[in-house]
């Protein structure tokens, strides 16, 4: 199945019932008082996050969602019937925008998350509402309100806890493949991976991290260039980066030091959010130096890449992923780090931080 991490939706909730004016009419009662009921709601339409749905690509094809209007109400004291609502299941960690003004509808970010995408109108009033003492026989009844009427943009955010960054052709699809059960593609050209993966990292039958391959960046990936950029807001909910460095690319005249600098300028320039996150540099493909140079060219690399403050405090990790070497290592201060993040996300305030 195709991926996709976008689509665009209308939805119209239903209209209310209108209200009903209207008299008792029976035999021998020829004056019967008013006996107008109320129209019923218009159906709402809802939004559920569910876990077994991975893509948006049913909304793709099924663009406009309407509920049913409200039922008006009737003689006899008998009010309309309500609609009955839509329910619109969608993935977990799928974020809804409305297209006009901006703002966030719904971030549905857990298992059976719900949230109102369009509320219905409410129904009319009969003139049963209308009587009074001095007004017996009213004739007033009120429409029933319009329901609302969205645009609605839906984009979606997997949710990882570590994500892979790097060049096409870094070797991040054969990382992920080494550490997880996952099968990417994995071929000896650029841009294999044209949407993004996810793996479940296990260490022990108790602990686990998920880790997600998106496709390589490149240059001007900020600007739109390539195919990475579309795909960069699944990194947003990550805790961890690994910056995947090729250290003996293809091409000769590569150079793996100007291309992980400008991984990282085109991070900072799509999102500061993303650059401000914990980034680890790994050191991929070592086993193709030869063993009586490689401590001599990774230090070399280490030396011209770690030079400003910020990516000198970066942890450095060296690997294979083809072979397996240090990816055990790798994975296991991974579950580390994770578990020191959760247990500090897991401490409750004190009273003099809540109170600042």
């Amino acid at each position: 199945m195709k991926f996709v991490d976008e689509a665009t939706i209308e939805v119209h909730a239903g209209k209310g019932g209108d209200g009903i004016a209207s008299f008792r009419r029976e035999k021998f009662i020829p004056n019967g008082g008013p006996d107008g009921g109320d129209g019923g709601k218009g159906g709402s339409i809802w939004v559920v996050a569910d876990q077994n749905i991975n893509t948006l690509i049913d909304f793709r094809f099924a663009r406009i969602h309407r509920a049913r209007d409200g039922e008006k109400g009737r003689g006899s004291d008998c009010y309309g019937a309500g609609a009955d609502d839509i329910t619109l299941r969608m993935p977990v960690g799928t974020v809804v925008t409305d297209m006009e003004t901006g703002l966030l509808v719904a971030d549905l970010s857990h298992h059976g998350m719900r949230a109102l995408l369009a509320k219905g109108g409410n129904g009319g009033l009969g003139n049963i509402h209308f009587k009074s003492s001095t007004n017996r026989a009213p004739r007033q009844c009120t429409p029933g309100t319009l329901g609302e009427h969205r645009r609605l943009q839906l984009e979606l955010k997997v949710l990882a806890d570590v994500g892979l960054l790097g060049l096409p052709n870094a070797g991040k699809s054969t990382f992920i493949r080494s550490v997880s059960s996952a099968r990417p593609k994995v071929a000896d050209y650029p841009f294999t991976t044209l949407h993004p993966n996810l793996g479940v990292v296990r260490i022990d039958h108790a602990r686990s991290f998920v880790i997600a391959d998106i496709p390589g960046l490149i240059e001007g990936a900020s600007d739109g260039a390539g195919l990475g950029h579309q795909f960069l807001r699944h990194l947003a909910r990550t805790r961890l980066l690994l910056h995947l460095v090729d250290m003996l690319p293809p091409d000769p005249e590569a150079d793996p030091v100007r291309d992980a600098r400008s991984i990282v300028e085109e991070l900072r320039r799509y999102d500061e959010s993303l650059y401000d996150k914990p980034r680890w540099l790994v050191l991929n493909k070592v086993d193709l130096l030869p063993e009586d140079e490689r401590a001599t060219r990774i230090e070399a690399f280490l030396d011209a890449f770690l030079g400003s403050a910020n990516e000198a405090r970066m942890p450095v990790h060296v690997i294979s992923a083809l072979t397996g070497e240090g990816c055990r290592e790798l994975t296991f201060a991974i579950m580390d780090h994770l578990d020191a993040v959760r247990a500090r996300e897991a401490v409750p305030e004190s009273p003099e931080e809540e109170a600042s």
